[in-house]
């Protein structure tokens, strides 16, 4: 019975049998320490339809990377043709080994089987000509590859990640891989004849031009090389940044089955953190880079040093958590949850009471199915409240005002910062509010309290609307009436609006209802951040600043005469550096209201008001 054994071999079986080891003690970790929910979930997902849509995400993903062809085609090429041309030789190897020495072979017949299968013989096979263009596949992606480490623009990417010393060890036995096993493969092929077309003219070239004996010194040579770089790729890949090809799989089947990363940390954040490849497609839309300068704080190098346990307060809190990382991942990654349950664990104490005084009176007004929470920002920028009184108003609906003479907050400022347990006692302290008063729909002015509102309140039975939402609806219902006029705007789309909570529609039809909208170069899921961001919590006044010029050059460069926003953040971010007047949603169509007024003769005419409410804005001075 044949062994299929030479020593050549051992580098590869140590190698293999080490990565398979440390991968099933930290699959095997991180789901034992799973929260009983999640281990419950998975118990109900592996029987499910879902464990088939994992599946076929899986192929479309993680083999074919289909998310990266469509943000960059020739990236795109590059990592299926590695993972998707890795996985196709591995496959069709094991069954052409199969096929010709029979099953129940070992393992390294079926690696090296060039080196162990049989001679030759005359005519095509088939078997051969497949493998030799599948490896022409994975060595196409390797050339790229390199390309990109030099030139990487010409991928169209401005930066690629820096990366530590396993990553590089890693990567370069990865490099070294299909390289080498073409040159032992060839090698072979010169003795054997058993190559195809790739490696048999290579093979056919090497025994024209040496010796016999130099061929077999040098067969033995390159098979030894190319055992040694599996060694060295398999021994690294755990602890290097490639641990995401295997930890991308598991983690499509966990997501399938609803398990998600939380305000504190988990198990599960593991399989997120070490999914990422660091493939750097996150690197060029983050602002902070491209503003500011600043390159060593990006969401990349937060997972980097977050798994390496090298995670600085400079990284951590450096980030405006605008979601254009996010949006760009391939893989997904919950990038900004993971950030704040990293600021929970340094900043938060189960005993933080510091925020105990905001549970105190209740400060709100008016009565009416409808409640308002204007949120902190909105109080700082009162024109938009004042526009929303106008427009309740004008469609007679009965209002009930959480907090128009100040309040409490909605907590998320807190959750931002890393005080989960303060903003969890805030939360209560607003439900309780909103339970007290019996409002079914909650209208708020603040991206920010409309998200943390839907996602942390659990707010049963009551409509959570960001006040474009509602006065959209309230003229779908004919409640209000506007009047078109050839104003231009221009609409910015703000981060916790847009990517944060999926509105982007409902702006834009408010503002076509009274003029023309022309976009900037980035809006809608591409938007940029106003720079202003309550998540960064390092960088200074006049680094928001310049965040914020840069953007509203964009806005500014469409030629309308409004910048318009949904948010009061945004609102006055933008304010600082616009040279052209900037406005809310809601004061663009509270100045554009038609309301009725008393004519002589008992008549009823209608009539904008937006004059006097820019009038009365102007004299304000907001």
């Amino acid at each position: 019975m044949m062994t299929y054994y030479d020593h050549f071999v051992i580098p590869f079986l140590v190698g293999t049998f080490f990565m398979f080891a440390v991968l099933l003690w930290k699959w095997g970790r991180w789901l034992w320490m799973l929260p009983g929910e999640d281990k419950r979930a998975v118990g109900r997902g592996i029987f499910s339809a879902e464990t088939f849509r994992a599946v076929r995400e899986v192929v479309c993903e993680s083999l074919l990377h289909r998310k990266i062809f469509r943000v960059n085609p020739l990236l795109g090429y590059m990592h299926m043709s590695l993972a998707f041309g890795w996985f196709l030789l591995i496959a069709v190897g094991w069954v052409e080994a199969a096929t010709v020495l029979g099953p129940g072979t070992p393992l390294q017949a079926h690696v090296f089987f060039r080196y162990f299968g049989p001679e030759g013989e005359a005519g095509w096979n088939p078997f051969a000509f497949v493998m030799d263009l599948l490896l022409l596949m994975v060595l196409s992606g390797v050339l790229l590859a390199w390309f990109k480490r030099m030139r990487s623009r010409a991928m169209g990417m401005k930066r690629t990640t820096r990366h530590v010393f396993v990553d590089r060890v890693a990567l370069t036995a990865l490099w070294l891989i299909f390289p080498l096993r073409l040159t032992a493969e060839s090698f072979t092929a010169a003795i054997r004849h058993n190559g195809g077309f790739l490696t048999g003219s290579l093979g056919d070239l090497i025994a024209s031009g040496m010796s016999a004996a130099t061929v077999a010194d040098l067969n033995t040579a390159a098979w030894w090389a190319y055992s040694f770089a599996l060694a060295a790729f398999f021994i690294a890949m755990p602890f290097s940044r490639y641990m995401h090809i295997f930890t991308e799989v598991p983690l499509i089947f966990l997501r399938r089955y609803r398990l998600r990363s939380g305000p504190r940390e988990k198990s599960f954040d593991n399989f997120q953190i070490q999914a990422c490849s660091r493939c750097g497609i996150c690197l060029d839309p983050c602002q902070l880079q491209r503003d500011l300068g600043l390159d060593n704080v990006q969401s990349v190098y937060f997972l980097r040093d977050r798994r390496y346990g090298k995670l600085t307060d400079e990284v951590l809190g450096n980030c405006l958590m605008c979601g254009l990382c996010e949006a760009r991942c391939p893989v997904g990654i919950e990038l900004n949850v993971l950030r704040l349950n990293s600021r929970q664990k340094r900043v938060d104490s189960p005993a933080l009471m510091r925020y105990d005084y905001l549970k105190g009176a209740d400060r709100s007004s008016g009565s009416g199915k409808v409640g308002y929470f204007a949120g902190c920002m909105t109080l700082l920028t009162p024109a938009t409240l004042q526009a929303m009184e106008k427009i309740f108003a004008a469609a007679g609906e009965e209002v009930w005002w959480a907090d128009r003479d100040g309040g409490s907050c909605c907590g998320r400022p807190l959750k931002l910062s890393g005080e989960v347990n303060a903003a969890e006692r805030i939360m209560e302290r607003n439900k309780e509010l909103f339970r007290k008063h019996g409002i079914a729909t909650l209208v708020t002015s603040c991206p920010i309290c409309l998200k943390v509102f839907r996602e942390d309140y659990a707010l049963e039975g009551i409509e959570v609307l960001h006040h474009t939402e509602y006065i959209l609806r309230l003229m779908r219902a004919g409640r209000l009436d506007v009047e078109r006029t050839p104003d231009t705007f221009t609409y910015h789309d703000p981060c916790e609006l847009g990517r944060g909570s999926g509105i982007y529609e409902e702006p834009r039809e408010l503002i076509r209802s009274v003029g023309r909208l022309t976009e900037p170069a980035h809006h809608g899921a591409e938007a940029l951040c106003c720079g202003s961001s309550l998540a960064n919590t390092v960088i200074d006044d006049g680094q928001q600043v310049a965040i914020g010029r840069a953007m509203t050059a964009e806005l500014e460069a469409t030629g309308a005469k409004t910048i318009v926003t949904a948010c009061p953040l945004c609102k006055k971010a933008v304010g600082r550096a616009a040279s052209v007047r900037v406005a809310d949603v809601a004061q663009v169509v509270a100045e554009h209201l038609r309301v009725a007024a008393e004519v002589p003769c008992g008549k009823v005419r209608t009539e904008p008001v937006g004059e006097r409410i820019a009038a009365a804005e102007a004299a304000s001075g907001r």
